[in-house]
């Protein structure tokens, strides 16, 4: 009996507990698309949340109208990539999401064109109906495979974003030494491309990754996400090594000068590893049959 009251009370409390979690967020929409199960909710002050299935980690957190405003840490800590490119002209972003990353990009850098690709079309229509994603003739999205998009013949790109990499939904085709090969070959000279990845325990694919992009690039350096098991990866198609301090000094520029809202040049100096000599655990990725 007492062990039957103890299982009837442990119940009780954790069904208070996820009354207490769901009720803090009202769910907006709730689909099934042919990519993900695509939930987005709001809270009490206006933020909109996006994931890809219920109880399932954060893919996006936008409060509409304020797209300076970056809540999720690993999307600030991207950031990063304006230290190593502070006046790109040409931006690509692989993964819309909410579009937090694209919008803030949009509003910190007005004169950039920024291209957005997602392979799921109800992902781009529930970011432009529930976080405030507008396309303009700056701003363009593209519903489209981020690896054959890159592939296809197009301009350059100073800052190349893949956002695209799940915890558990890594896209094979988007981590091979093939597809990074494309990726670098769609970057200017003096360009980088950011990465958001998992780290190794949440994402066995880790060291891999990092192994592959060191071998896709001539320079990587690796940034911590505070709190997160996310980390950034920037890889470099050139030799040329910026320091630590001058990293710093032109996050600090972009602060003063654009307006960004948030401690950039902390974010740039704590996290700070350069990996392009790091002696790596992984295998390389390489495609199978060499395509997607």
């Amino acid at each position: 009996m007492r062990r039957d009251a103890r299982r009837l009370a442990l119940v009780a409390v954790l069904v208070l507990l996820s009354w207490s979690v769901s009720g803090t967020r009202t769910v907006l929409y709730d689909k099934e698309s042919a990519y993900n199960h695509i939930v987005v909710s709001e809270d009490r002050e206006g933020r909109r949340y996006l994931q890809f299935e219920k109880g399932g980690a954060l893919q996006s957190v936008v409060r509409p109208g304020h797209p300076l405003e970056l809540e999720l840490p690993y999307t600030r800590v991207a950031m990063v990539g304006l230290a190593f490119v502070p006046a790109p002209r040409r931006i690509l972003v692989v993964g819309l999401g909410g579009g937090a990353m694209p919008m803030f990009l949009r509003a910190l850098l007005p004169e950039a064109h920024i291209d957005v690709v997602d392979i799921d079309p109800d992902v781009v229509e529930v970011a432009r109906r529930y976080f405030g994603f507008q396309e303009d003739p700056a701003l363009r999205a593209h519903v489209a495979d981020g690896r054959r998009f890159i592939e296809s013949p197009g301009p350059a790109y100073d800052l190349i974003l893949l956002d695209a990499y799940g915890a558990r939904s890594i896209p094979k085709h988007l981590v091979t030494r093939e597809f990074l090969a494309a990726v670098r070959a769609r970057l200017t000279g003096a360009g980088a491309v950011v990465s958001n990845v998992w780290e190794q325990r949440s994402n066995p694919l880790f060291d891999s990754m990092v192994r592959t992009y060191q071998e896709g690039f001539v320079q990587l350096y690796t940034f911590q996400v505070p709190s997160s098991d996310n980390r950034i990866l920037v890889g470099l198609p050139h030799s040329v090594k910026p320091s630590r301090e001058a990293l710093e000094a032109r996050a600090e520029r972009l602060e003063r000068e654009r307006g960004v809202p948030f401690d950039l040049s902390a974010l740039v100096v704590r996290g700070y590893e350069d990996a392009t000599d790091r002696p790596a655990r992984g295998q390389e990725l390489v495609d199978p049959a060499g395509s997607p």
